[in-house]
């Protein structure tokens, strides 16, 4: 979708259609939520009020979030189409809702075949992060899953023009650009969970991990069995000598010139390409969905995109264990012992607990190279959806000043995750009575002893983050303004989060 900026008066610009929000200004006193709606159209624009002012007397028009209205022709515009968007309450409004609102506005006009609009920011406080907010909503919206389908019929916006006052115009651009770099990444890992198992192998997710590293000038190393051996990854090859498919191990690495070696971050993804359960084989309802327990691992691939293009300085390294786990006369066995990376013994009590595995010495080979910061994102536990919904992913730290540092990030990228414990009162859950640990502890906590299980192979030296994204990684049903299918959880906040480490 290419993207420009326009000074233009609103009213003067030749568009398809104008998007206009609107919020609703009424404020609420002594607790009164029935609050009769005060709908603002976001501009200053007298024409584009006037056109709309007919729709605001009749109270057809009200600021509810996301509600949309369309008017065809409007009055003393040059736009063809008048879009107006609900945005909610004016004080409730922040950038998580504009990026909404900018998805919705895509979705609803290129269902209707149309090609480009016009969109008109109002900016006061915080303009470059509204562009840039605005922007990755916009891009995201723009995304759809079924390329599969042989009667496709292809819509999308191609021309988005974002309505801005004049000056600062350099530092929109930036912000512009900026926004359709994440809101790409997030969209590019979008394509790699959306693929089906038989056509996002390890080998070939390690191939669209070398591919996109050449084409932003990443270094790109993968790894095949004789090197995972070499590296004595016995809980990673466990997992994958189930499957007929030769795992991947992948590392991608950002290293500027003038970034100190002194902090390196390390980010790691399971990258399971399809997860049966193994011979703890799964329930066959639902188990189609498991092409996406790669999520973690395509989330540190692009986020490792963006980070590449938006070249913040510091040092990264992204490290995807890739692997199908599968049943068959090689797979592990509950009640199989295996030695990790590390060296600690791992009891297999259930081999669907294998995403903990592949992480464990991904982590401990990240460190091994270097990195003084880790964050893992993996979808893990159904117990994690069952302790948040699919609203929040859960996020586990060692060190409270890490989590708080990440916990901005999450301001900035919208994306909503709860802390949760890693308390050593957990530590009892996952001992195992013939080796160091077990690979589950079992129905209670499950989401917390997942993690406890991955903090054994962290030195307590380095501050870690994981994200249980079970339950925010996949969209059941489609949204207003994001396609059904995956969602590109968490690119947006692993990106801020890089920048952000970049400037301390």
């Amino acid at each position: 979708m290419k993207t420009t900026l326009n000074t233009a008066s609103p009213s003067q610009i030749e568009t398809e259609c104008l998007v206009v929000p609107v919020l609703d200004t009424a404020d609420s006193k002594n607790g009164d939520k029935a609050a009769k709606p005060e709908p603002r159209l976001q501009t200053a624009d007298k024409a584009v009020i006037a056109a709309a002012a007919d729709l605001i007397a009749s109270a057809e028009v009200t600021g509810k979030m996301l509600e949309t209205t369309l008017l065809h022709k409007p009055v003393g515009l040059k736009p063809k189409r008048l879009l107006l968007i609900g945005g909610g309450k004016a004080k409730a409004f922040t950038s998580a809702e504009l990026r909404k609102v900018a998805g919705a506005a895509v979705r609803y006009l290129k269902a209707k075949d149309l090609k480009s609009f016009a969109f008109a920011l109002s900016l006061r406080d915080g303009a470059e992060n509204a562009v840039k907010s605005m922007v990755e909503g916009a891009v995201v919206g723009n995304f759809e899953p079924d390329y599969y389908k042989s009667d496709r019929k292809e819509q999308k916006i191609e021309e988005l023009a974002i309505v801005v006052p004049k000056g600062n115009d350099r530092s929109l651009k930036t912000a512009m650009d900026q926004g359709c770099i994440i809101g790409e990444a997030q969209n590019f890992t979008r394509d790699l969970v959306n693929e089906p198992g038989n056509r996002m192998t390890p080998t070939i997710l390690a191939d669209r991990a070398k591919a996109m590293c050449d084409a932003v000038g990443l270094q790109c190393e993968v790894y095949g069995p004789d090197k995972i051996k070499e590296l004595k990854m016995g809980a990673f090859w466990s997992v994958a000598q189930g499957s007929d498919e030769e795992p991947r191990l992948i590392v991608m690495r950002y290293e500027p010139a003038r970034a100190p070696k002194s902090r390196v971050l390390g980010l790691v993804g399971k990258g399971i390409t399809f997860d049966s359960g193994g011979i703890s084989i799964k329930p066959a309802d639902g188990m189609e969905k498991m092409k996406y327990d790669m999520a973690g691992g395509a989330a540190m691939i692009g986020a490792m995109r963006a980070i590449a293009q938006l070249k913040p300085n510091v040092r990264v390294i992204g490290i995807v264990c890739a692997t199908e786990n599968m049943p068959s006369g090689k797979a592990q066995k509950p009640g199989d012992v295996q030695i990790a990376m590390s060296g600690k013994s791992i009891e297999i009590i259930n081999t669907d607990a294998e995403g903990r595995l592949v992480l464990a010495d991904g982590l401990h080979y990240a460190q091994q190279l270097g990195c003084t910061h880790l964050i893992d994102a993996a979808t893990l536990t159904g117990a994690c959806v069952v302790a948040l919904g699919m609203v929040n992913a859960g996020v586990f730290s060692n060190d409270d000043n890490f989590y708080k540092a990440f916990s901005k990030s999450l301001q900035q990228s919208g994306e909503k995750m709860w802390r949760l414990p890693v308390d050593d009162d957990y530590k009892d859950m996952i001992k195992s009575n013939i080796a160091d640990i077990m690979n589950s502890g079992g129905r209670w906590g499950g989401a917390v002893t997942a993690a406890m299980f991955l903090k054994e192979f962290v030195d307590g030296k380095t501050p870690w983050i994981h994200l249980d994204i079970a339950g925010v990684a996949w969209i059941e049903d489609n949204k207003p303004w994001i396609a059904k299918g995956p969602s590109g959880v968490p690119v947006r906040s692993l990106v801020e989060f890089a920048r952000d480490f970049a400037g301390k």
